[in-house]
């Protein structure tokens, strides 16, 4: 079994068992207890506390350890934004945020905040100005990941962060994919991580406030972690998240070189051994182990199933779900294509050979999932120039795969309308059109769903 899910969660990482294993027999006690066994806890917890600072790049007393990376998102979010209510409630966050930081943003609305989400372009990037553009007087904070989860694109935070410094507002970053590869450069004020994106166990975040920060925690808080953590502190866990940042960051260098090459070898061959393929996210602004694809007429659950079954874990940079219906906000923010989506995370360690099997497997597989979603007849009605096709109650991607179908029975220059009451279809069919050179001339209210319009350009 050929494990490809690294940015969900990173294999643990040899050392970290070790010093897991050494700290259960060490790091028990209470540390904050002046006897023997809890002084032996705190040494442990103080070292670890050490070496994760100088790994990160700040001072000890600014970081402490939460339950979770998304603990420690809620809390920064929360507490940078009480801290500095008085200057207003204004927060920024990027369109391509991880869910812990929008649904902060979500709570933060709910309690009569304001939000502006700040756009981004094709490959998932941010621009310094766009933020500049967003900062108002009563900004509070403002929020950006260093690296994509889905996509892999990394962020230009450090430009980012000086346009945030000139306004006086601090800015949080989400280093949770990045923090493995090296420390966040620039001068944010607030950052998250979270071990088991590393290699560490899972049940381990950091959350890092820089001095000069107003910060307020939120919710009922004890004297452990400066307040900013509540609750018994997991210090075998602690060291060996630690114990693992600082072994995995010993390889980084080698290891980006050459999982840098596996992707670019998926990246280039994949379009070439599948028809229909769109490689999503920075070509050259990413992280060297992640490589996403998006592929048409094919149902992204049904193909990491198969794959599943052939001997790949991989994920889909979608959320989509035959329960949810709700394609991914990371693909429909960068207004790519959303169905059949594969995203390819490569741990460290990761070998050649896995991944020419995968590359060997991919084509009969999406293949044989596009054979089974074809099966489908489209109903279509054909006005003069004009044909409607009728895929209402259908999931993407049938409402693709019968207007492929059909647009071939128009002249050139006539118009189809696709009937869809599926979400994703608004994000899907302009995508098709794009890859297709097929114009996409928009939507329109019908009596159920809506009208997706395209003209035959060839």
């Amino acid at each position: 079994m050929s494990y490809f899910d690294a940015a969900s969660s990173a294999p643990l990482h040899p050392v970290a068992r070790q010093a897991l294993l050494a700290s259960l027999d060490e790091g028990w006690a209470d540390p904050a207890r002046l006897y023997r066994e809890g002084r032996r806890a705190r040494m442990l917890l103080d070292a670890a506390r050490e070496a994760a600072a100088e790994a990160v790049g700040c001072r000890p007393d600014e970081l402490v350890f939460t339950g979770s990376g998304t603990r420690a998102l809620h809390s920064g979010v929360a507490g940078a934004l009480a801290g500095r209510r008085r200057v207003g409630r204004h927060l920024i966050v990027s369109s391509v945020e991880h869910s812990a930081v929008l649904h902060s943003a979500e709570v933060h609305e709910r309690e009569g905040g304001t939000v502006t989400q700040v756009g981004v372009d094709w490959t998932g990037r941010v621009s310094p100005s766009a933020y500049a553009e967003a900062l108002r007087e009563d900004t509070a904070l403002a929020c950006l990941q260093s690296a994509n989860h889905e996509v892999g694109t990394v962020q230009p935070v450090a430009e980012v962060a000086e346009v945030c410094r000139a306004a006086g507002v601090p800015l949080l970053v989400d280093a949770a994919q990045s923090l493995g590869w090296g420390p966040v450069e620039g001068e944010w004020s607030l950052l998250t991580g979270s071990a088991h994106k590393w290699g560490g166990p899972s049940g381990v975040g950091l959350l890092v406030v820089r001095k000069g920060v107003r910060f307020a925690a939120q919710g009922p808080v004890d004297e452990r972690e400066s307040g900013r953590a509540a609750g018994f502190e997991n210090i075998p866990a602690i060291v060996a998240a630690v114990a693992s940042l600082r072994a995995v960051r010993a390889e980084a260098a080698q290891e980006a070189v050459r999982l840098r090459e596996l992707t670019e070898r998926i990246r280039a061959r994949v379009p070439r051994l599948v028809p229909d393929v769109e490689v999503v996210g920075d070509p050259d602004h990413r992280l060297p182990g992640i490589v996403t694809f998006s592929c048409l007429y094919v149902d992204g659950e049904a193909l990491l199933h198969e794959l599943d079954r052939a001997g790949f874990s991989v994920s889909s940079g979608s959320s989509c779900t035959s329960s949810t219906l709700t394609p991914s906000h990371v693909l429909k923010a960068m207004g790519v294509l959303t169905e059949g989506n594969v995203r390819v995370s490569l741990p460290m360690g990761a070998v050649s050979e896995d991944v020419e099997g995968f590359l060997d497997t991919l084509p009969g597989t999406v293949t044989a999932v596009r054979e089974k979603l074809g099966a489908p007849t489209p109903s279509a009605v054909v006005h003069k120039d004009e044909l409607v096709v009728d895929a209402l109650g259908k999931r993407c991607p049938i409402p693709v795969i019968e207007l492929a179908k059909v647009i071939g029975d128009v002249p050139v220059g006539g118009l189809v309308r696709v009937l869809s009451d599926d979400e994703a279809a608004r994000l899907d069919i302009p995508a098709w059109c794009e890859m297709r050179e097929q114009e996409y001339v928009g939507e329109e209210k019908a009596e159920k769903g809506t009208a997706y319009v395209v003209r035959r350009s060839s």
